[in-house]
């Protein structure tokens, strides 16, 4: 049985498996945290009703702006993409028929898009016997060939994050020819302190990959964004699409930068219930990897029983986001985002109950 790729659009799994999809259901396998977007979009409608039927701006304005002077960069050093989906496709083109090296298990658009081009990939497996811990030797042996290292820090599916101590180790192992790709899709969860942005300067071989999804729940929108230094954007965005970004995202995703304090209620909430459900965890035997991020990765204490959980859970209602498609996790562990309190609580009954029962 072939499941989908990615977590959200539960319905797609529920046909996929067979299983009736019931009346109510909560989707733990996104990451998209539970408050919806910022009030001032609803708040503020009319005023992005009416950019409807304009077209946008060809550069993303006034996003592009915004994101450059929210990172301290200059604006030349920034472009937006749909989604940083697309920004993968535009890194995937850059390195066509050469050796990039992935850290596996790895989102699945890493490999998806390098593999439309023709890339050769090489790969780092993380371990569970490190506790899926990236160890700086097993980079420094491997890079001396590749055109790129793709990174994901904090690290999905574990939410695992490296310090800026280690990044800079890892950036000055591939010096040369070999660039480093930092997806920071996660990074708002933490702070932008975490952010190797700053340091781009002193590391020109850097490119660093944000996206507008996670912090700011605007899926729908469709906004990410590569920050470079300016030849390299120029080069990435030779063969983009005219008006890539659409007008309501550009709008929308430009004011995102002012909101402070909801940026810091959806991080506080996040780390509240992540440590709820750790303890929760921790109390079952579950093993769990120590995440910095709104998601949690966690294993059943008798991990042959998976299947028949996930399972059992989707008949409940829960949706977790299965690891078959992450390499090395082959099914025997869950990812799930973290959501309200309520829907927390609910997973913790449902798991509470299937315990009791088998």
């Amino acid at each position: 049985m072939k499941l989908p790729e990615h977590g959200a659009n539960p319905h797609r799994l529920y046909e996929q498996t067979g299983h009736n999809q019931p009346s109510e259901v909560i989707d733990f396998s996104e990451n998209v945290h539970p408050f919806g977007p910022p009030v001032f979009l609803k708040e503020r409608w009319g005023d992005f009703f009416d950019l409807l039927s304009s077209y946008p701006d060809p550069q993303a304005e006034p996003f592009r702006s915004a994101a450059a002077k929210y990172h301290g960069v200059e604006k030349e050093q920034l472009a937006a993409g749909n989604g940083a989906a697309e920004v993968f496709t535009w890194l995937a083109k850059r390195y066509s028929g050469k050796k990039v090296m992935l850290i596996e298990p790895a989102f699945s658009e890493y490999r998806s898009t390098l593999e439309s081009e023709n890339v050769h990939i090489l790969e780092i497996n993380l371990k569970v016997r490190d506790n899926w811990k990236l160890l700086l030797k097993d980079v420094k042996e491997q890079v001396a060939n590749c055109a790129a290292l793709y990174l994901c820090n904090p690290h999905n599916p574990t939410g695992r994050l490296l310090d800026l101590a280690e990044l800079e180790e890892i950036a000055a192992f591939c010096t040369g020819k070999c660039e480093l790709v930092i997806d920071e899709a996660f990074i708002d969860f933490i702070g932008e302190h975490a952010s190797f942005i700053p340091l781009l300067e002193r590391y020109p071989h850097v490119i660093i990959v944000r996206s507008m999804t996670k912090m700011y729940a605007l899926a729908g929108l469709r906004l990410g964004y590569v920050i470079a230094k300016s030849s390299v954007i120029r080069e990435l965005t030779g063969a983009a699409a005219h008006w890539n970004v659409n007008g309501l995202a550009a709008a929308a995703g430009a004011r995102c930068f002012s909101e402070e304090s909801y940026r810091a209620q959806v991080i506080a909430a996040a780390a509240s219930e992540r440590a709820k459900m750790e303890a929760y965890l921790e109390m079952t035997g579950c093993p769990f990897v120590p995440s910095a991020a709104n998601f949690l990765c966690f294993q059943l204490p008798d991990p042959k029983r998976s299947e028949q959980f996930f399972h059992a859970m989707l008949e409940a209602g829960m949706v977790l986001r299965h690891t078959y498609s992450f390499k090395g996790m082959d099914g025997e562990w869950f990812r799930i985002g973290m959501k309200s309190g309520s829907a927390m609580e609910r997973l913790r009954k449902e798991m509470h109950q299937w315990f009791q029962d088998n």
